[in-house]
């Protein structure tokens, strides 16, 4: 692993999972830069983050988006990783896999984790909102991302010469954001998969989950050049651009 690299994850109430999640992090890369960007917690997400060996940066509760763009801005690292900080059953490999498949082929520029997961208590590929949502809506609108099994994902590598030249979507439409964004300057060539385990995250009501399938078809619409109702992304610019920048 010739590459330095830097792990982000943000985090918000996740005090049950996340230091399970950073000490993953750190066997599956241990020369890592692994941060936390604590978004607003209001228990101990913090405090065991950084017990686990994580560097806390704090946000502003602001919304996954914000405080993953907070995370790059502040690391330096060639590769960064986005990590997820809810999964329940985290695994070194997943950090060690999504870092070697970038490193190894200097035709990408991003690589994704594809996984199972279930659906409700039925087997199945990705989340409800990936299946009935994300998944569709790339289907009919970005034909050549249509194969990616987890366009939603969490877990993703990322060249920071791709990664600070494009924008930061706030909220949960970020990691869709983010797909669209790179392929459009890169090219759906440049964005790989690798298979890890079946993963689970704490699962959210249906209260939760519409306002996030809004987030992510809105963000999708808005990339496709299609209008709709109510107020469109707001994004962090450009880090490479970002003039406040340490």
């Amino acid at each position: 692993m010739a590459e330095t690299v830097s792990i982000v994850i943000p985090a918000r109430d996740e005090a049950e999972t996340v230091a399970e999640v950073v000490r993953c992090a750190l066997l599956g890369a241990p020369a890592a830069d692994v941060v936390v960007v604590d978004d607003g917690s209001s228990d101990r997400t913090a405090a065991e983050a950084e017990g686990a060996g994580a560097r806390v940066i704090p946000s502003l509760g602001r919304g996954k988006g914000a405080a993953l763009w907070t995370g790059v801005r502040e690391t330096t690292g060639e590769v960064v990783l986005f990590l997820d900080g809810d999964v329940t059953n985290p695994r070194a490999e997943t950090a060690a896999a999504l870092v070697h498949a970038l490193t190894v082929d200097p035709a990408l520029v991003m690589v994704r984790a594809a996984y199972e997961r279930p659906l409700g208590d039925q087997p199945g590929q990705g989340g409800r909102v990936t299946e009935l949502t994300a998944r569709p809506a790339l289907a009919l609108l970005f034909p050549t991302l249509a194969h990616l099994r987890q366009p939603l994902a969490g877990e993703v590598a990322i060249r920071r010469e791709a990664i600070e030249q494009v924008g930061f979507v706030d909220g949960y439409g970020v990691d869709v954001g983010l797909l669209l964004d790179i392929a459009a300057r890169y090219g759906a060539d440049a964005i790989g998969e690798v298979s890890v385990a079946p993963r689970a995250h704490r699962n959210r009501p249906m209260h939760e989950l519409r306002p996030m399938a809004v987030e992510v078809l809105r963000v999708i619409l808005n990339r496709a050049g299609v209008p709709t109702a109510g107020a469109t992304p707001h994004e962090r610019p450009a880090i490479a651009r970002d003039p406040l920048r340490p």
